[in-house]
């Protein structure tokens, strides 16, 4: 290879109906919301609007079929948002396929590609 330059892969993992409606993004603003307790400021962290973010929360409720947050709007707390238990169930469910995933591929990929890689090159985006 070029100048001993090892490779490495990308996996991005989703989960559809006719239309992808969850994967990383969803996941690190609903646990953005759980630390903050404000979409909005979920949002902001991640550097997007908040009609972006909401309408990832609908779309994902759409196909999903039940609530991923609870919106309180204004009064003396100023309102905010928590993350249901079938928002929480899911993120969990959803971050432990991913690290099942990237544990077996990792190995497919030591195993079919180990002597073009260093061994330090196969730790992986597990945070995506």
């Amino acid at each position: 290879m070029k100048d001993q330059e090892s490779f490495n892969y990308t996996l991005n993992l989703k989960l559809r109906t006719n239309r992808i409606f969850f994967g990383p993004g969803v996941v690190e603003l609903l646990q953005r919301i759980t630390q903050t307790g404000s979409l909005n400021t979920a949002a902001k962290q991640m550097r997007m609007s908040y009609n972006k973010a909401w309408r990832m929360i609908k779309k994902a409720e759409e196909e999903l079929g039940y609530p991923l947050i609870d919106k309180s709007i204004g009064g003396s707390n100023g309102g905010g948002s928590t993350v249901t238990i079938q928002g929480k169930q899911l993120t969990e469910k959803f971050l432990l396929f991913q690290k099942k995933t990237y544990q077996i591929t990792n190995q497919y990929f030591a195993e079919i590609f180990g002597d073009e890689i260093k061994s330090e090159s196969v730790e992986l985006e597990e945070r995506t």
